[in-house]
């Protein structure tokens, strides 16, 4: 389930801390708030790939068919430990009521869903094995797909922004910069490229834009967190520019099988009471997670994108 749907379940268990503070997360980070979760046993998932597809023909009368087999991929996606302890001074509770400890948690929230959500597309096992890997480091092949060969990028064109839909079979969500949306803003606001742009609300009732019915989701609608998809992407696409002022957006299919996340349990939230120590009342919240990508085509990356008007 989505971490909104999961914040109902814990309200009407009456969990409201717990509720509260993932409904919080699904506020603070659009991303976080689209992406369905699996509950998995053990501290891994494995998972097959559709590799290539086996032969099949026509025969005649008295032949045989030529035998042949697919070929699937195996692939294995460890958990990784998020989370972070809140601690708030007991005085501040004493003379501002709970309201301030709410407070607190809210900006710690808000912290750790801007931290997975810039780990969403930019996460590194290899430079930081404690993070998993986020889709610049999975996207490859022809699901890659360059917006130019200029360098610092090329305006994006909605050609190749149909294209990158093409190569993701029930596409549901794209995920772009606030800067990149802008532009599909202004191209709404004229009369030669709003065609398949359209203005609708999402489930807390904030207004989204949707391109060919496609959510155009950016990472933190209600507060700044480290931009993801900023402008100031290395060239990585082969035929891309060799700048390192252009951004990239995101065509996936989010669901089971497709893009998913993974958790070994619902996001943990306790309240630990005051601490011997100090004179502070802790929370802590620990979700272990991943990112999962099934099949071959659940998502595509168009890169090279300039800071520029769309064409078409």
């Amino acid at each position: 389930m989505t971490l909104l749907e999961y914040a109902k379940t814990a309200f009407n268990g009456g969990e409201f801390t717990k509720a509260a503070i993932v409904e919080m997360f699904a506020r603070a980070s659009a991303w976080l708030a689209q992406i369905d979760f699996m509950t998995i046993q053990g501290n891994a998932y494995a998972y097959n790939r559709e590799g290539v597809l086996p032969g099949v023909a026509f025969r005649g009368v008295n032949e045989s068919f030529t035998k042949s087999t697919g070929v699937v991929n195996p692939f294995v996606e460890a958990l990784r430990i998020s989370g972070g302890e809140l601690a708030v001074d007991t005085f501040l509770i004493r003379t501002m009521g709970e309201g301030r400890r709410g407070q607190e948690e809210n900006m710690k929230v808000k912290a750790l869903a801007a931290e997975i959500t810039r780990v969403l597309i930019k996460g590194d096992s290899t430079s930081q094995p404690r993070e998993f890997d986020g889709l610049q480091a999975r996207v490859t092949g022809d699901q890659l797909i360059s917006a130019g060969t200029t360098d610092n990028g090329d305006a994006l064109s909605l050609a190749k922004l149909d294209e990158a839909i093409d190569a993701v079979p029930g596409a549901n969500a794209i995920w772009l910069s606030k800067a990149l949306k802008r532009r599909f803003s202004a191209a709404l606001r004229g009369s030669t490229l709003a065609g398949n742009i359209e203005q609708t609300r999402d489930d807390f009732g904030r207004p989204i834009m949707t391109y060919a019915g496609i959510p155009l989701t950016v990472p933190y609608p209600e507060n700044d967190g480290t931009e993801p998809l900023a402008f100031d992407e290395q060239g990585d696409i082969a035929g891309s520019p060799a700048g390192s002022s252009s951004t990239s957006l995101y065509v996936l299919n989010i669901g089971p099988g497709r893009v998913a996340g993974i958790q070994s349990a619902p996001m943990d939230v306790r309240d630990l009471g005051e601490m011997e120590t100090e004179p502070k009342v802790l929370t802590r919240v620990e979700w272990d997670i991943g990112l999962v990508v099934e099949h071959g085509r659940a998502v595509s990356r168009v890169g090279g994108i300039s800071d520029a008007a769309l064409v078409a």
